[in-house]
């Protein structure tokens, strides 16, 4: 994998947490940017166009929310 999963999330965000369980299930690594402790983290998640959490990014691609097909999609490339 040339470029890390990156999940910005938030302490207690249910969708975070799932997003964040379902890959560890498929054993994927991530990286986690908590964007309450971090203006940069925040300011990043706007960048890419979206004002909430959970965003998981792969390959200057974004998925918002717990979507499995969506991160399936995402992180297809990951499981090879």
């Amino acid at each position: 994998m040339s470029q890390p999963v990156i999940v910005y999330s938030t302490t207690g965000c249910s969708d975070c947490n799932q997003v964040k369980q379902w890959l560890t299930e498929q054993k994927v690594s991530f990286e986690v940017r908590d964007v309450m402790t971090s203006t940069v983290y925040q300011e990043e998640v706007e960048k890419l166009g979206f004002m909430g959490v959970p965003v998981t990014v792969y390959e200057g691609r974004a998925v918002k929310g717990f979507n499995v097909s969506e991160l399936k999609e995402l992180i297809g490339a990951t499981a090879e």
